[in-house]
């Protein structure tokens, strides 16, 4: 059994606290679902502190979700060695706190929204729904109620929204049938539609669509042990991702939506069922409007229950809600600094979030704290809120920073998630409903137009022919086999104009009309 793991007392240890770091620092995991916070500022030491945290509750057979923003993270899956230029100083570090520097690697499986640096990692819009949606486009609420009545319209008539076309083709059918929508779900603006259009195709120009698509995650794909009862560490490459800020944020919040509307209810367990790690987590809360915010304090405040845990990594606690921030009942305060009045504010919010210690200054100690070292406060045997301790913590037993191209390619290439999701699928869903529901419509207007033109052709009573109803010659139209390649045409804007008669209008516009309501899947 590792070190760090007591299993009679259902804990893991965290470091050395006291005065020279020889009393245990430990984390229950029974309260490990009361959610955490990782803070500090830049070269502290909060992503050795997430590292070792990953480690300890894979050992505990938790399995861990963290996203890898440098590339450091990825260690996990290598062990140390003794030949590490820090390997002395760890190993001076572990024999002070009194915890043995036992190097090994950790189960990892690799993920990458745009499947380059782990299997690809996706959702549908279906999944995301329109909240989360209209965040990450930056929709305004006029726009945002546009995006609602086509997710609605979608659910009711059977048209999948299973990537980024099938949106924009319902958005198109939205705008299309603007009129009829209006007098059922309130005002649809062809300006909305054209805005959340652009918006998309931002998204796309971006590489956001490669996140919408089929096969979709299954969250039991990250909720694994391996043979060894280890949990699985699944390390989210976001590297790339932080260049799209909002996309990172709304991947997370989609994830954790996720995990709470699909586990059931566990309680108390006596460890997590999950733990998830949201780094840079003050992405998550930037403009985010008040809804949104309030979904996340509803989200952490009943998931435990669940059995997640959840752990908020960022520079400084006051990037989190204050009602948010609340929920979190284990810290690690890593060193702040306080250089300006702000600073200074920031410095004594985060201190009064500890349970005092009468041994030192909670404030002087988070500015003194070196690097490695951290105020932290865990919750105690009846879930109260511990003093705050000065605590060591202790080195990670796997590599500390990235690992090498082949090293990657070799842990994919064995992992059985390859299979399932690097490949993409793209099955009949809404944009290639409409677009048959659209080319039925032609076809159908088409013939009826032929049938017109017969009529008129048909010879009358005396042997002689009727004279057509025009005399001028009719403009020519396009073959009814013949298929635009243009979204416009696809979806039949100028089909009416295409048709030579009235009849031909008036059916065009009673079967697009009809797409609404009755017609079939």
């Amino acid at each position: 059994m590792s070190s760090v793991l007591d299993p009679d007392a259902g804990t893991i240890f965290v470091g050395g606290a006291g005065q020279d770091h020889a009393t245990p620092e430990t984390l229950l995991l029974k309260y490990a679902n009361r959610h955490g916070l990782i803070a500090g500022a830049t070269g502290t030491g909060k992503t050795v502190t997430l590292q070792t945290l990953a480690e300890s509750l894979s050992l505990a057979g938790v399995p861990v979700f963290l996203s890898d923003i440098k590339g450091d993270l990825a260690g996990l899956a290598c062990a140390g060695r003794q030949d590490f230029k820090l390997h002395d100083a760890f190993a001076k570090r572990a024999e002070q706190i009194g915890c043995p520097l036992d190097y090994q690697s950790f189960p990892v499986t690799f993920w990458d929204v745009w499947g380059e640096l782990g299997h690809p990692v996706r959702t549908t819009p279906a999944e995301m729904g329109p909240l989360l949606l209209s965040r990450l486009l930056d929709l305004t609420p006029a726009q945002e109620g546009v995006m609602n009545i086509a997710f609605r319209v979608a659910d009711e008539d059977g048209l999948p929204l299973l990537d980024l076309k099938d949106l924009q083709a319902m958005l198109i059918w939205v705008g299309q049938n603007a009129q009829d929508l209006s007098l059922r779900y309130g005002n649809v603006s062809p300006a909305s539609v054209g805005a959340i259009q652009r918006a998309l195709l931002v998204l796309e120009n971006e590489g956001g669509d490669r996140l919408f698509g089929e096969p979709a995650l299954e969250l039991a794909d990250l909720m694994r042990q391996d043979a060894e009862g280890r949990g699985v560490i699944n390390i989210l490459a976001a590297e790339r991702l932080m260049n799209a800020p909002k996309l990172y944020a709304t991947f997370l919040l989609w994830l954790l939506s996720e995990l709470f509307e699909q586990l059931p209810e566990v309680g108390d367990p006596d460890r997590p069922r999950i733990a998830f790690f949201f780094d840079e987590a003050h992405l998550l809360f930037a403009d985010a409007p008040k809804a949104l915010i309030d979904k996340v304090e509803r989200v952490a405040r009943l998931i435990r229950s669940k059995g997640v845990s959840v752990w908020f990594v960022s520079q400084n606690p006051a990037d989190i809600p204050e009602n948010v921030l609340g929920q979190l009942g284990n810290r690690v305060q890593h060193a702040l600094r306080s250089f300006t009045a702000k600073d200074q504010k920031a410095l004594r919010m985060a201190a009064e979030n500890y349970r005092p210690n009468p041994e030192f200054d909670i404030a002087d100690a988070i500015q003194q704290v070196g690097t490695g070292e951290a105020v932290t406060s865990f919750l105690g045997p009846k879930g109260t809120p511990g003093i705050a301790q000065r605590t060591l913590i202790r080195p990670p037993f796997s590599q500390l920073g990235p690992i090498d191209a082949a090293a990657r390619a070799e842990i994919l290439k064995v992992s059985p998630q390859g299979a399932k999701y690097d490949a993409m699928l793209d099955r009949d869903s809404a944009h290639e409903i409409l677009a048959k529901r659209t080319a039925d419509a032609a076809s159908q207007a088409q013939a009826t137009q032929r049938s017109d033109d017969d009529l008129f052709d048909m010879p009358s009573g005396d042997g002689h022919r009727h004279a057509r109803r025009y005399e001028a010659p009719k403009p020519e139209r396009k073959s009814a086999g013949r298929r635009s390649d243009s979204v416009i045409d696809t979806f039949g804007k100028s089909l009416a104009r295409q048709l030579g008669t009235r009849t031909g209008q008036a059916l065009v516009r009673g079967v697009l009309g009809s797409l609404l309501k009755g017609r079939k899947t």
